[in-house]
């Protein structure tokens, strides 16, 4: 069914389109978000994906590939959002501040928080080819055909990306350590 909706869209079938993003514009959304970590950016970058895919459609050479193309779109639009966003950004540090750790739900909150905090340091490349791998359940190689780079090179940003989250996440455990020490 999908390959005759993309077949359709591909020879201008307004319809067509509007039912295939229907079936893949959440998760487009929702990777671009974990990608990127703003709203308002995942927003723009899926929108932005989509134009693409709508303008290019007519060059896809392989229908039955039509969501791992969509995908590599947005990859590359959360990739071109994420240059806009550092040139119109100033450099903020944030501080550390002092809570104590509650070992309820509070304290997965603070889980989640550190979590955040160290993904959130990761580069957009690094962030992209983790959510591929760990969200998504790409393979490294997979990853790397959405991203447009080598195996090696996929492989080599998420051993880097998961070294610095690991990193960051014992540091942050030292800090809190140390300030209730």
């Amino acid at each position: 069914m999908e390959r005759r909706l993309v077949e359709l869209a591909m020879h201008g079938d307004e319809e067509a389109f509007d039912l295939l993003v229907e079936g893949i514009g959440d998760g487009l959304h929702s990777v671009a978000r974990r990608i990127l970590r703003d709203t308002t950016l995942a927003q723009d970058a899926t929108q932005e994906a989509l134009l693409d895919a709508w303008r290019n459609l007519p060059t896809l050479r392989d229908p039955d590939r039509f969501e791992a193309w969509a995908y590599r779109l947005l990859v590359n639009a959360c990739h071109a959002e994420a240059r806009r966003e550092r040139r119109h950004r100033g450099n903020l540090e944030l501080l550390p501040h002092d809570e104590p750790m509650v070992p309820d739900s509070a304290s997965r909150i603070a889980i989640q928080d550190q979590l955040d905090r160290a993904f959130r340091g990761l580069s957009v490349e690094h962030r992209t080819v983790v959510v591929l791998v760990h969200y998504l359940g790409q393979t490294p190689s997979e990853a790397a055909d959405t991203m447009g780079t080598p195996v090696g090179t996929a492989r080599s940003r998420l051993h880097y990306a998961l070294e610095h989250l690991r990193a960051s996440i014992e540091a942050d455990a030292r800090a809190t350590t140390r300030g209730t020490a």
